[in-house]
């Protein structure tokens, strides 16, 4: 018997039921097709690179889709805008793993990310040098770099691939084929500091971020333009010829950007913000969708706490962030101490017998370094049109982001200096304010002994000190190829995952039929009968269990966690609440699957999407973000991206015929297993009615 799980053919059939029964309207966004022109290039080109898989963005998700290329023996080119590899964990300084009890119990991850967490161990001598209470691996981002620099070598050496690593590079241009549907080549801009200029990672992103996206050169940076292109190998071209099909692709790229780049730039079919209320969505506190409500980016920064007061000088735009400032609602989280040892990720012993009030870790002494990610801290929470983060395409649009040779990364910058400005006033209220905008006044006190910790050798490797990248939690998503049951295109949804009481009040104030249709969904094995029985919500017996994928080819469990944006304009202005209804979906989820569905845009058949760009709704993004699916995601990507390079075959070729057997599809699903990368977690089939333990909180 094979790895991969069993797909009960009465439950695909239920779903395809559902789907008729809908009129096959499981989704409210219409696509947005177009393919781009042949853009003009503005410079000649410095360097010609060849590769088998191309992988744009150098984060968890990136790192873990070059690891499994690597081990299969690929040449493989990954980019970075940044000059660390590993996003979350280095560059963008969220070095405490996100993870639940019972996944970790079991070390039930990709391998690759055990071997991490085994590389963090030997390290320091434990996974938590930090003595954080928020995980149970709180570490220095410089060193995570370092760490995954020396996994990536050792995998490519153990497989006999190749790695091509371009750190500070960002893709400019796109090279399609006639029909639009391949691409060809991709252009990028690699930039290094101009002769007598500052360091690089001496200026802020939103000081850098436009120059690095233009190919001519300038005080701050000299610039390099690459041109990717598949590897010429004469066995290639034997092998497509043996194979004698037009489908056998040259190469294959990822998008394992932070943001979905290139989702935006080939300009595939995506999703950006709140998802309209639906059945499958249901707790969506918008009937139309918003695309400017994203979850909040956050600049983490580094601060170590000292013997004695040090000097603290406010910043010049302290007072315009302030009233954004407080705690925590939750009072027991009104403490310095329980602040600063929430993310503590060195603390060197012998360590304090004293302990943080409720969380049982060491108090803080000198010496002591903490990475501050503080929901209204240095969160950065915009949600309008005036100032969300990610551009929509039409925002691209108008920009002329998606004209000829006008890609500037799709990012508002002055959004992003508003985040860094947002994180440097937290800093200085940590230490010396005294307001509180979530539990009033006389409750924070100052706390001088703590300095910020800045340079080029510093944990966070910047000479301003905050992350070299902010943590993006919410990026564009794309819409999955149309089946039968989603002609719009293929998602994760809230309730393939939510372990929501769906009986609860508001979802019975919900519109009547929206509700049935919502029970329908949960019926499970059930809901053939359900739906020919034209059965009420209260005759239905909801299913336990999250929903369960042919394709799946990783997994993924985290609570549906949300950081909403804010519902105003600026998001730090005096009084600002959250938008309104954003959390309800908020709480457990259950252990979820990656289906391949969700990794394949439409439009374009050689690109894969790993990272948060996956086909998933915003309250699946919420779970689905977290440090072990990135890692997963990213193994499914790197083995998929081999897999259908050797068999001359494209993504789509694999699950096209679903619900029919795909023999294709389950031996990459077997070589994923065989692999070390789990598809399933452990007792979870359809038929278990009790997954209780798997409860992430």
């Amino acid at each position: 018997m094979v790895g991969y799980p069993r797909f009960h053919r009465s439950d695909w059939v239920s779903f395809l039921l559902l789907g008729i029964w809908m009129g096959g309207n499981l989704g409210t966004i219409a696509p947005i097709y177009a393919v781009p022109s042949t853009r003009a290039l503005a410079r000649s080109f410095d360097q010609t690179v060849e590769c088998e898989i191309l992988v744009v963005g150098g984060g968890l998700a990136g790192v873990a889709t070059s690891y499994e290329a690597l081990l299969a023996g690929r040449t493989v080119c990954m980019t970075d805008i940044t000059d660390w590899m590993g996003g979350q964990i280095t560059a963008q300084g969220t070095s405490a793993l996100d993870e639940v009890k019972k996944q970790r119990a079991l070390l039930f991850y990709a391998h690759g990310y055990n071997e991490l967490r085994q590389r963090i161990k030997h390290r320091y001598g434990e996974l938590n040098p930090g003595d954080c209470w928020v995980s149970y691996a709180c570490f220095i981002p410089r060193d995570a770099q370092t760490l995954l620099v020396e996994e990536l070598r050792d995998a490519a050496k153990k497989g006999k691939g190749k790695l091509k690593w371009f750190p500070n590079t960002v893709i400019k241009d796109l090279e399609r084929s006639a029909d639009g549907r391949l691409i060809q080549a991709a252009i990028a801009i690699q930039h290094h500091a101009a002769p007598g200029a500052s360091p690089l990672n001496t200026a802020s992103l939103s000081q850098t971020i436009e120059d690095a996206y233009q190919y001519a050169d300038s005080d701050r940076f000299t610039k390099k333009i690459l041109r990717f292109i598949p590897l010429d190998q004469p066995q290639d071209k034997q092998r497509r010829a043996n194979l004698a099909t037009a489908n056998a692709p040259d190469w294959i790229v990822v998008d394992a950007t932070e943001t979905g780049e290139l989702i935006a730039l080939a300009d595939v079919p995506y999703r950006l913000g709140l998802d309209p209320r639906s059945y499958l969505n249901p707790s969506s506190p918008t009937v139309t969708g918003d695309p400017y409500c994203t979850q909040g980016f956050t600049y983490p920064f580094a601060m170590e706490r000292t013997a004695t007061p040090q000097p603290q000088t406010p910043p010049p735009f302290y007072a315009e962030y302030e009233p954004y400032y407080g705690y925590d609602p939750n009072p027991n989280l009104a403490n310095i101490d329980v602040v600063f040892s929430y993310r503590r990720i060195w603390s060197p012993k012998p360590r304090s017998t004293a302990q943080v009030p409720i969380f049982g870790r060491s108090l803080p002494k000198p010496g002591d370094i903490s990475m501050q990610n503080w929901v209204w801290g240095n969160d950065y929470r915009p949600g309008t049109a005036q100032d969300n983060l990610i551009l929509t395409r039409e925002q691209l649009q108008q920009a002329g982001q998606l004209a000829s040779g006008g890609w500037m990364g799709g990012l508002r910058t002055d959004t992003l200096r508003k985040g860094e400005e947002n994180a440097l006033g937290y800093y200085y209220w940590f230490v010396a304010g005294t307001t509180d905008s979530q539990l009033g006044s006389g409750i924070k006190q100052p706390a001088p002994n703590h300095r910020l910790l800045r340079g080029l050798d510093s944990p966070m490797g910047t000479m301003h000190g905050l992350s070299k990248y902010p943590y993006i939690r919410e990026s564009r998503r794309i819409m999955g190829r149309p089946t039968y049951s989603a002609p719009q295109g293929f998602s994760l949804s809230e309730i393939d995952i939510s372990w929501t009481d769906y009986r609860s009040a508001y979802y019975q104030n919900l519109p009547p039929k929206l509700y049935q249709d919502l029970w329908f969904a949960l019926a499970g094995l059930e809901a053939t009968s359900a739906i020919r029985q034209n059965q009420r919500p209260e005759q239905i017996t909801r299913r336990t269990r999250s929903t369960i994928y042919p394709d799946s080819v990783g997994i993924a469990q985290y609570a549906i966690d949300f950081h909403p944006c804010m519902a105003q304009s600026p998001p730090e202005r005096p009084g600002n609440q959250e938008y309104p209804g954003v959390r309800q979906a908020h709480g457990q989820a259950f252990p979820g699957q990656i289906p391949l569905r969700a990794m394949i845009p439409q439009t374009i058949d050689n690109l894969l999407i790993a990272s948060k760009g996956v086909a998933a709704s915003y309250s699946v993004t919420a779970a689905y973000r977290v440090h072990s699916f990135e890692w997963s995601v990213g193994a499914a990507a790197g083995t998929t991206a081999s897999f259908v390079l050797s068999e001359g075959i494209l993504p789509y070729q694999l699950v096209d015929n679903l619900p029919q057997p795909e023999p294709q599809l389950q031996a990459l699903q077997q070589r994923l297993v065989n692999n070390g990368n789990p598809i399933a977690f452990p007792d979870t089939s359809i038929f278990n009615l009790d997954w209780n333990a798997w409860r992430p909180w």
